[in-house]
């Protein structure tokens, strides 16, 4: 059975996007591990150009990150009527980033770092089902 969950998730394309390369690797590694195919990319502006020619099954977004943060990736995203359907996490250090405004933007999830793996594999098993 677990063989067949992963063979599943294989053709399940995953793109994280996070400035900083160790958290980029930390998700890589622990979504390859569960069979997910992972792609990275360390700029909003990188995750919009990786968007142009290839469509994850989720994008993992990094919140706080130099000259476009992950709030302007996601109204970039969601005003491109070919990608406003993906589904997005957003990953935040920032204890204030979970009571903005800017949270009526339409993701799927928020997660807190450090990321816990369990609840990260929950979030991606539950978002791509």
């Amino acid at each position: 059975m677990e063989k067949e969950i992963k063979q599943n998730n294989i053709s399940k394309l995953i793109l994280v996007c996070d400035d900083i390369a160790d958290n980029c690797f930390f998700l890589q590694t622990l979504l390859e591990m569960e069979g997910y195919e992972v792609e990275t990319v360390d700029s909003g502006a990188a995750a919009l150009t990786f968007l142009e020619s290839k469509r994850p099954a989720l994008l993992l977004l990094d919140v706080m990150m130099p000259v476009m943060n992950g709030y302007e990736v996601v109204r970039r995203i969601k005003n491109n009527s070919l990608l406003e359907s993906l589904p997005i996490v957003l990953i935040t250090a920032d204890e204030k980033a979970f009571f903005q405004k800017e949270f009526d933007l339409k993701v799927h999830g928020v997660m807190r770092k450090p990321v816990d793996p369990d609840a990260l594999i929950g979030y991606v098993q539950a978002t791509l089902q």
